[in-house]
């Protein structure tokens, strides 16, 4: 299982640098993140007798794992936001790795070849070593919880300027992201049995995780394979419309006074054209589409529907997609339509996001509503 696990991650590692594709730097990210779970995974084929010569280098092994997490992070990050870029902060996430190996430079590295043997052979008993698996188990809570953050972040963004459900990837990443926490934190119970004295517990508690594990890369595989649309990222630049609205004073207040008949104009407009143009027929429509269909600075149009309005654009447009299914559901010379003709016809693109939509507005599925009337 471990070979297979091995060779299956080191080809989708070679594929993931070598295509050609527009999202580089998170492909690169995911291949990094495949190399370095490989790194982990040849420690079961490293026996005693052939790790003798290569200590230092088993040694520095064992340092990388504190990458893993650090480029897994990443990863989310540069696949959530396009317009992601490598910036000198993002050092700060090779801290506990650098940390580490300054560490054992004094504490291992400059040892004699007997006394690094004895280190390796009673490691579980070693102060440096239980040191480290707790940085790894305290980097994983941390990172766990960053990921999540993020993606609550991109959620927020991806309902205030998008209305295509299939090209959202906040599902997958958070799929992927729970499923491989899992994983870890199970390996985090897992390395907690090497410091016991339950030997074959622990030895067939290895064997469990590279099930696991291989069963989590071929899944990802697949579904890497079957869905490419996963990998598009939202604009980086965006911002939710709680941090563009300045913060509430009695200026601020004053100000809103007086600018509460533009808004209110403004709010009556957008929803003539809603009504009369029918832009949310478009599929993809994002928010600055309308912008510059309806001739409103985008910002303000954010701040607009999301804030006056008190709707995400998400569920601002799909509420009008909805109404003009609703009309053709009651018009009794359409009866021959199809409910997937329909949704095509409304602008929606998935069926299950059609129904889904639906019955939020209706407490009805389309068919039930229709057989209603």
């Amino acid at each position: 299982m471990s070979w297979i696990s091995v060779c299956v991650s080191l080809l989708l590692a070679f594929f993931l640098i070598t295509v050609k594709t527009q999202n580089k730097l998170a492909n690169r990210l995911f291949a990094s993140y495949l190399l370095l779970f490989i790194i982990d995974d040849i420690g079961i084929f490293i026996n005693d007798d052939f790790i003798q010569g290569y200590l230092n280098l088993e040694f520095f092994r064992w340092t990388t794992c504190s990458l893993v997490m650090p480029i897994f992070f990443l990863y989310i990050v540069s696949v959530c936001f396009a317009g992601f870029r490598f910036k000198t902060k993002h050092l700060i996430h090779t801290i506990p790795f650098i940390f580490t190996n300054v560490v054992f430079l004094f504490r291992l590295y400059l040892l004699s070849d007997v006394e690094k043997m004895q280190f390796y052979n009673h490691r579980s008993q070693m102060p440096e070593f239980y040191f480290f698996q707790l940085l790894l188990a305290v980097q994983i809570v941390l990172y766990s919880i960053g990921v999540f953050l993020v993606l609550k972040k991109y959620k927020e963004l991806y309902q205030e300027n998008y209305t295509n459900p299939k090209t959202s990837i906040f599902k997958w990443l958070f799929q992927i992201s729970l499923i491989f926490f899992i994983l870890y934190y199970l390996s985090i119970a897992k390395n907690v049995l090497r410091f016991t004295d339950f030997e074959q517990l622990w030895i067939w508690a290895n064997v469990v995780m590279q099930f696991l594990s291989l069963i989590v890369t071929c899944w990802f595989v697949l579904k890497a394979l079957n869905h490419p649309e996963l990998f598009r990222g939202i604009d980086s630049k965006l911002e939710l419309t709680r941090d563009i609205l300045p913060k509430k004073s009695e200026n601020v207040i004053e100000v809103y006074e007086e600018k509460s008949e533009i808004i209110t104009s403004q709010i009556l407009a957008l929803k003539k054209y809603m009504t009369e143009k029918e832009p949310f027929l478009d599929p993809s429509l994002t928010i600055q589409q309308l912008s510059n269909q309806i001739e409103i600075p985008v910002r303000d149009l954010s701040v607009l529907i999301n804030h006056h309005i008190n709707q995400h654009f998400f569920d601002f447009v799909n509420e009008y997609r909805i109404q003009k299914a609703m009309n053709i559901l009651k018009d009794p010379s359409k009866s021959q339509f199809t409910v997937l003709e329909i949704l095509y016809e409304v602008g929606f693109n998935s069926k299950s996001s059609f129904n889904t939509s639906f019955k939020k507005y209706t407490n009805l599925t389309p068919t039930a509503y229709r057989n209603t009337l």
